[in-house]
């Protein structure tokens, strides 16, 4: 699944001349936390979002006056924080050189993206040209549609099956000594496991067959350095 099936295409954008007055008034009326920032030839320069705006004179949020030390060896540090937090224009707030994906990227980039850096939403450029927004409320739209979506019909043979093939293809899973009983659409789970992180996530393989109404714990806990054996509570 790429980007393009789930972006917002009405993307909003601001200028650098935009106030920072004008640019948040238009996140909160469109509740967004970021805007994408377009030269007058439409080429994205940045993006303006709620933590660029966290260090503010206005809240009294903007932190400390730099020290003697780095206002006298490097000036320039200094005042382009003092630009950060009191600008007036998006273009003196703004991040810079902001990523950004394409409509072919895939979902699982994008996402990986959004974690790893911190951020809420991704530019979407077509040829370099602005043609959306791919945001992390939009893959939580997607998953609860899918969470809550009607399972088609699945036979007890079928739900087995799939139990099994995600068993086999886990690595951390055991390799053996586990059993899969499912009758009704009610999965029975026995057999040998050597750590809770196990046992929960066999548990959550079970509950995710399609069709599954219900899963029964019956493994038994085996401690690795004594030997013991505990049967499920």
């Amino acid at each position: 699944m790429n980007v393009r099936s789930l972006m917002s295409h009405s993307a909003l954008f601001v200028e650098p001349a935009t106030t920072v007055a004008d640019a948040a008034r238009i996140m909160l009326a469109n509740r967004v936390s970021g805007l994408p920032v377009l030269d007058p030839a439409g080429k994205l320069v940045g993006v303006i979002t709620e933590g660029d705006l966290l260090r503010r004179a206005e809240l009294g949020t903007e932190g400390k006056q730099p020290g003697w030390l780095k206002a006298f060896l490097i000036p320039s540090s200094a005042a382009a924080d003092y630009v950060a937090t009191h600008g007036r224009h998006v273009d003196e707030v703004m991040t810079r050189n902001p990523l950004w994906v394409t409509p072919e990227t895939e979902l699982a980039e994008a996402a990986n993206l959004m974690l790893k850096r911190h951020i809420k939403r991704l530019p979407v450029l077509d040829k370099l040209k602005l043609t959306g927004v791919i945001s992390r409320s939009d893959l939580l739209r997607l998953l609860a549609r899918r969470l809550i979506a009607q399972p088609a019909d699945c036979t007890d043979e079928a739900i087995t099956a799939y139990i099994i093939h995600e068993i086999r293809h886990a690595r951390w899973a055991p390799r053996s000594g586990i059993k899969i009983g499912v009758k009704d659409k009610i999965v029975n789970v026995e057999g040998t496991i050597f750590s809770d992180e196990e046992r929960a996530a066999i548990i959550c393989i079970a509950e995710n067959a399609p069709g599954v109404k219900d899963v029964q714990d019956h493994l038994t806990y085996v401690d690795p350095g004594s030997g013991l054996a505990f049967p499920a509570a």
